[in-house]
């Protein structure tokens, strides 16, 4: 069997305060065109469809095309979970209609959690839909211990485990950060503190884990355990990672291959740094203006209307600093760039320069709970 692995599409994301819809719909033109030519049994989406638990019309209406295309045009199965900026009720309505139509959407964890099952050639394939749960859903729907979110992965796959029988190929599809991955800052955490981190023996028992959470396309712990890696660049600090689209080719004896295909963006996310003026001689050969770019000034002096003079050169210039502001006595923030710090650590930050003192390991506790409950109350908010 063939399919595709891909997930972290971010629908309706905005990068720097510009609307992503354009850019999502010309890479997705090529994923739709990857389709046409490999022409695989099957597509998997890892999860966050949606970058927002409500994303805006032009997003949904972009999936929709899409799914269609898939649907419809090239008749090709799709199985499709949750993640955690997906709302799972919006993105699983319906799902029991669309299965009949070939569209497998698993959001909300049910009762019941049952596999999705193709045939080829060699027979089954049990796919195994890990929607993402945070681990007091998992203990409320089932009545069970589930401490964390590695507790709570493995009560997911022992339930849906058992639907499944012995000596088939069967494919995990799931929405965790893997311990020792690489992440991202555009990655919303799963959990503040850590404790949202599993490990990748969970996923020892298949034949191939396909992956979402995680921006960089990257192993984890095993070339049968992947993350295909988002859609595009969602951060600058993403400008030097890879972006892909995993095809898995499983055997009937359960080995696998696997070949990542890049897409090419509308718009490179770059990052330049150095003097103004060999900024200004660099513009003047550079090939592509159109990126989106963070500029960095090493001058020790400030430059008049830099940032402007700069953006008639690069329109596309979307965040812009000066590096002797990070060197300079008051002027600088949080230990490190503050964009790759997490709620907790940059809460912490703010509550020292504020009053003087530390968070003692109470307080530090207090925040993360509330934190937490915010994040679900606002994977779950109404418009």
């Amino acid at each position: 069997m063939r399919f595709l692995h891909t997930a972290d599409w971010h629908l309706g994301r905005m990068f720097h305060g510009v609307h992503l819809t354009d850019d999502q719909a010309y890479i997705l033109e090529q994923f739709l065109e990857l389709v046409r030519e490999v022409k695989p049994d099957a597509v998997v989406v890892a999860g966050d469809v949606y970058d927002r638990s409500v994303p805006p019309t032009e997003a949904v209406r972009l999936l929709d095309d899409t799914l269609s295309r898939l649907l419809l045009d090239y008749k090709v199965p799709v199985i499709m979970i949750a993640g955690n900026h997906d709302s799972p009720d919006r993105l699983g309505f319906g799902n029991r209609l669309l299965a009949g139509q070939g569209l497998f959407v698993t959001g909300q964890l049910s009762a019941k959690l049952e596999p999705v099952v193709l045939y080829d050639s060699y027979g089954p394939v049990y796919f195994l839909p890990l929607t993402y749960a945070e681990p007091a859903v998992v203990r409320n729907t089932w009545q069970l211990e589930a401490d964390g979110h590695e507790a709570a992965l493995r009560a997911m796959i022992a339930h849906t485990t058992a639907y499944v029988p012995p000596g088939v190929r069967k494919v995990a599809v799931a929405h965790a950060f893997v311990a020792g991955g690489v992440e991202s800052e555009s990655e919303r955490p799963l959990s503040v503190g850590g404790s949202g981190a599993v490990g990748s023996a969970l996923f020892a028992g298949f034949d191939y884990a396909a992956l979402g959470h995680l921006h960089n396309s990257q192993q984890a712990g095993s070339e049968k355990i992947r993350y295909s890696g988002s859609l595009l660049k969602y951060s600058f600090a993403e400008a030097g990672q890879k972006k892909g689209i995993n095809l898995v080719e499983l055997n009937g004896d359960g080995s696998v291959a696997v070949t990542v295909f890049s897409l090419t963006p509308r718009h490179e996310v770059r990052c330049l740094r150095g003097l103004f003026q060999d900024l200004v001689v660099q513009a003047q050969t550079d090939s592509a203006k159109e990126d989106y770019l963070m500029i960095t000034l090493e001058d020790h002096q400030p430059i008049l209307d830099a940032r402007l003079r700069l953006k008639e050169m690069y329109p596309n210039l979307l965040d812009f600093d000066y590096l002797r502001l990070s060197r300079s006595g008051t002027l600088q923030g949080p230990a490190g760039d503050h964009r790759r710090l997490s709620e907790a650590s940059l809460f912490a930050a703010f509550f020292n320069q504020m009053t003087g003192e530390d968070l003692t390991a109470e307080q530090e506790q207090t925040f993360r709970d509330l934190l937490d409950e915010l994040n679900r109350e606002e994977r779950e908010a109404t418009q």
